[in-house]
């Protein structure tokens, strides 16, 4: 009896703390929303205070959760001000969340790492994803133009050509100038394979905190985050845009008539009323408009979403297509990215990331095309009665219709990029950390030229050498791979108001390219017989088979510390083995500080919400060479004969090199000023930098007896400099929680300078009928134009009886007067000048956006002033039956109309001069797009979370000084940077598109 008794009374207190446990858990639901638009957020982190417990909201923005009654939740978002609320024995809690006004609160990725924005000493700007996915680009590079102080960016209206990013002014001739690109801390040189929808931030190391990457970080470096999962209901978001580019203004070449009229000057006798003359057939030919079109292009993207406690993923995948303004030109676009994060424990996460895409173009020779548009004769037909008018009868240039009809340039590309990745934390303030990185290419290229001749395909006006007797293919393929494994251990911890952070590691990396190619002749035109086997292997066939190899062994070190959240003080180290050089290490390295004064006691509660002094000094590399530029390289099985007459094969040195070069080294300053005001609606940077560049790859003259083919070798013997100031401002408001807008403005300059070659010998690049314009000498911005000081027209004979002699072309009435600038009393090649270069003074842009109600408007300006162009195009006839420009065809010199600006005749001989230079300062509206988002009551009917539609436009207008087809040139020639010759046509675009979420 006893016994029972005790039982029943252990069971009775067992059902009392039972149920006292039980009555002290509430279920808890509510719903959370945006406080400025009343928008469900969703995938909110809601979770008990104190716990690791916790949930994510779902479509609608709802929640729910089993919480003790006195528990508090904590509510995170990104972009949102996180948000703490005791449960109080409440069944239902609603939160209205409001956006993250304080930017210094913004996570950002400096390298292996990130950290918060107002604990950086470096200049860092960063780009959301949501900013660059809105515009119609293949490229995120392309969406960043005009909204990052210090970065200029210049993209081509060509598919898939990747734009040319120069931060903080060009560093380097030889070595490249272009930054290093980490995708999801993939290290890479090409960005192509990217999905804008996939972009969560886009970071710029613009200053010495780039010198973690060691000497891959001298051109600075851009980091790109991509999206991954969440935990909660899996979200499927649809993306797309379609619409169409034009060019966005075309070239105005000479009609009929002002050719004609030319031609009498240029050409006397060339213009009969002979029945071969082509004057004979009716009309003008716009060569221009006959080899472009409308390029219609459309753009796909879907995603996934989701997970739960111990796992996420994201995945998503990309349709684009686009045709080309010039006809034949088109690329397609295939990609499939998967993200995911799998919990195996509290201390062990592995994480993975790979991206496939796969690409296909048909790819135009501009070069050849646009250098024909520019000089074939408007009297000519394109194509007449189904044949191609044949120009080389009158010009000797070739139908550029007929180039790429009877041209095929097939590209196909294979990209496989991601990453593996384990950390482990055996303490919260301790992460092992380490990840396997690969990018691979899989490149198939064939070349085929179809077989056409003057009878059959073009028609000919009194004989001509255009065609092709025989069919010829070329093809190659290109393998490459490079991988590289991080292994890094990080400590973060707090010491009542000494924060620390420390990194440590060790990165691998190696490289691994090869190609081989062959040509046939006689190969049948059906694309599916493209095979060398299928040509003449007797009649100039050729083969080839290469390959390059480099490795790098690497250790980072960065240590961070922060006291009270005033003062800052950050130090990296790294030291860097490459096998491109004989001295095979070197040590790279950056010191910052920075303080925040807006936490001082006797700033606090002032007008400044944010403000924070930094700086950094630091040196970084660059060796981004050839792998075996250092190495002296022999070309074997070249026929020797000895004295006894004996022929054998044998290896010759080709070429003179310095065993001992160096990788480029850049030393810069950074000093900085971040601040905010009016509750951070108003926050700006601004910024002053002194970046040197020492050890420059350039060229030293050798003496002839040495026998280098070029009596030149590359060494390091030039230095450059870039000096500059950056200014960015923001202004954001919400004025009702209906209406809410934002504006903001970056502004740039930048002083580039050739501060030493010593001993190296001026660079001359650049060039129009074998005659050099460009030349990087000291004291100038690289690439300077170098040309003869125009000074305007001889009107009569007794100014060209007294004018001095011309030994580079004959003076005369109408032609062109020069300055006799070294005063030796003749014109020639020793009176060249200075006159500018293509590298802007300034530049920068400014943004405006709008939301009111469902509506959103938003508006990107760029531009950029104090820099030149060569009007090359107008100094790139070839002989005397050349088509002119239109506008030179109105104004040049005539005995009716004396012009006193521009000469009678453009011919070979012509030097290259300040007459063909020309103001580049422009501005343009970058984007403009108009959207609408369905009101939620609406659009939930249907299952749909979010739909939002949008028109969009790409390069609106261009307000411009310059009289060619568009300011902005891309050339990736540095030292033919400027020269307008034979560019891709700048394109305009006009797209609809739809975001939807379910």
């Amino acid at each position: 009896m006893k016994r029972n008794s005790t039982i029943s009374g252990l069971m009775l207190l067992l059902f009392f703390f039972t149920t006292n446990a039980i009555a002290q858990n509430v279920a808890l639901k509510g719903k959370v929303t945006d406080a400025a638009t009343g928008e469900s957020l969703i995938g909110v982190s809601v979770g008990i205070k104190g716990t690791a417990n916790g949930v994510q909201t779902d479509v609608n923005g709802a929640y729910s959760i089993s919480v003790p009654t006195n528990a508090t939740l904590t509510f995170s978002y990104i972009g949102y001000t996180a948000q703490s609320l005791p449960v109080n024995g409440q069944t239902t809690l609603n939160v209205l969340l409001k956006g993250e006004s304080n930017e210094l609160k913004t996570v950002v990725v400096v390298g292996y790492g990130t950290q918060r924005k107002r604990d950086v000493t470096g200049a860092v700007a960063s780009v959301n994803g949501d900013q660059l996915s809105k515009q119609p680009v293949q490229t995120p590079t392309q969406a960043l133009q005009g909204k990052v102080a210090g970065v200029q960016v210049l993209s081509s209206g060509q598919p898939n050509s990747a734009p040319i990013l120069r931060i903080r002014g060009t560093g380097s001739v030889l070595a490249g100038a272009n930054p290093l690109y980490v995708v999801d801390g993939v290290l890479t040189d090409d960005i192509r394979n990217i999905n804008n929808n996939d972009i969560v931030s886009l970071d710029v190391l613009k200053d010495a905190s780039a010198a973690i990457y060691g000497v891959r970080g001298a051109n600075g470096v851009v980091i790109i985050t991509t999206k991954k999962g969440k935990s909660g209901p899996a979200v499927v978001s649809y993306d797309a845009n379609v619409g169409f580019r034009e060019i966005a203004s075309q070239i105005k070449l000479a009609n009929r008539q002002q050719y004609v009229d030319y031609l009498n000057v240029a050409s006397p006798g060339k213009i009969t009323s002979d029945d071969k003359s082509p004057l004979t057939i009716p009309g003008t030919t716009n060569w221009a408009d006959a080899v472009s079109r409308k390029g219609f292009y459309t753009n796909h993207n879907i995603s996934v979403s989701g997970g739960g406690d111990k796992s996420t993923y994201f995945i998503s995948g990309n349709y684009y297509n686009e045709d080309g303004v010039i006809k034949t030109n088109n690329f397609q676009r295939f990609s499939l990215r998967a993200n995911n994060d799998v919990k195996i424990s509290d201390k062990l996460k592995f994480s993975d990331q790979i991206s496939l895409t796969r690409g296909a173009e048909r790819a135009v020779d501009i070069g050849a095309v646009y250098g024909n548009v520019y000089r074939a004769a408007p009297i000519i037909p394109s194509i007449l009665n189904g044949k191609y008018g044949n120009t080389s009868a009158w010009s000797n240039v070739g139908n550029p219709l007929l180039q790429l009809d009877k041209t095929n340039n097939f590209i196909l590309n294979n990209r496989v990029q991601g990453n593996v990745a384990v950390d482990y934390n055996p303490v919260k303030w301790l992460t092992f950390h380490s990840a396997f990185n690969l990018d691979a290419r899989f490149n198939n290229q064939k070349n085929y030229g179809y077989q056409f001749d003057a009878d059959g395909n073009t028609f000919t006006v009194g004989g001509g050498n255009q065609r092709q007797t025989n069919s010829s293919l070329f093809v190659q393929n290109d393998n490459s791979y490079q991988y590289q494994w991080d292994n890094t251990v990080t400590f973060d911890r707090t010491f009542d108001k000494h924060h620390f952070t420390v990194l440590g590691g060790v990165v691998t990396e190696k490289a691994r390219s090869n190609y081989i190619n062959g040509s046939r002749i006689d190969v049948p035109a059906n694309q599916d017989q493209w095979f060398l086997d299928l040509g003449n292997p007797d009649l100039n066939a050729t083969n080839s088979n290469n390959g390059s190899l480099f490795t790098r062994q690497s250790y980072i070190g960065r240590v961070n510390y922060d006291y009270a959240g005033k003062y800052l003080l950050t130090g990296s180290i790294r030291r860097d083995g490459s096998s491109k050089f004989a001295e095979k290490y070197a040590t790279f390295y950056t010191v910052g500080a920075g303080w925040v004064i807006s936490e001082e006691s006797f700033v606090k509660g002032g007008i400044f919400d944010n403000l924070k002094l930094r700086g950094s000094y630091g040196e970084l590399g660059n060796d981004n060479i050839d792998p075996s530029l250092f190495i002296v390289t022999g070309l074997p099985y070249q026929p020797y004969y000895f004295n006894n007459g004996t022929l054998a094969n044998g290896t010759i040195i080709q070429d003179i090199k310095n065993t001992n070069l160096r990788w480029e080294t850049t030393k810069q300053l950074d000093l900085g000023l971040d601040f905010g005001f009016l509750n951070n609606r108003l926050t700006g940077e601004f910024d002053y930098y002194d970046k040197k560049v020492s050890n420059a790859l350039t060229y030293v003259t050798l003496p002839g007896i040495l026998g280098d083919p070029d009596n030149r070798f590359i060494t390091n013997a030039a230095s450059y400099q870039n000096k500059g100031v950056e200014f960015a401002l923001r202004w954001r408001d919400n004025i009702s929680p209906n209406f809410s807008y934002n504006i903001g403005a970056n502004i740039s300059y930048n002083k580039n300078t050739v501060t030493g070659l010593n001993g190296g010998q001026a660079l001359n690049g650049g060039g129009a009928n074998g005659q050099t314009i460009t030349r990087t000498e000291n004291g100038q911005p690289i690439a300077s134009y170098y040309v003869l000081h125009s000074t305007g027209i001889f009107q009569n004979a007794a100014e060209v009886a007294a004018a001095v002699p011309n030994s580079l072309e004959a003076n005369h009435v109408g032609g062109l007067k020069y300055e006799d600038v070294n005063k030796d009393g003749k014109i020639d090649a020793n009176d060249r000048i200075f006159a500018g270069s293509y590298q802007p003074k300034y530049f920068g842009g400014f943004n405006l956006g709008v939301n009111y109600y469902a509506f959103d408007i938003s508006a990107d300006f760029y531009g950029n002033w104090g820099n030149k162009i060569y009007n090359g195009k107008k100094n790139s006839r070839g002989s005397a039956n050349d088509n002119i420009e239109a506008g030179y065809a109105d104004a040049r010199f005539t005995t009716a109309k004396p012009s006193s600006t521009d000469p009678d005749l453009i011919t070979q001989s012509t030097p290259p001069s300040t007459y063909f230079i020309e103001s580049g300062a422009f501005l343009r509206l970058n984007n403009l797009t108009v959207g609408y988002t369905i009101p939620n009551a609406i659009s939930k009917r249907a299952g749909i979370s979010k739909f939002r539609m949008f028109l969009t436009s790409q390069n609106l207008f261009t307000a411009k000084r310059y009289s060619g087809s568009s300011p902005e040139l891309f050339n990736t020639d540095i030292l033919s940077a400027g020269i307008d010759a034979t560019n891709y046509p700048v394109t305009r675009t006009f797209a609809f598109g739809v975001n939807v979420q379910f």
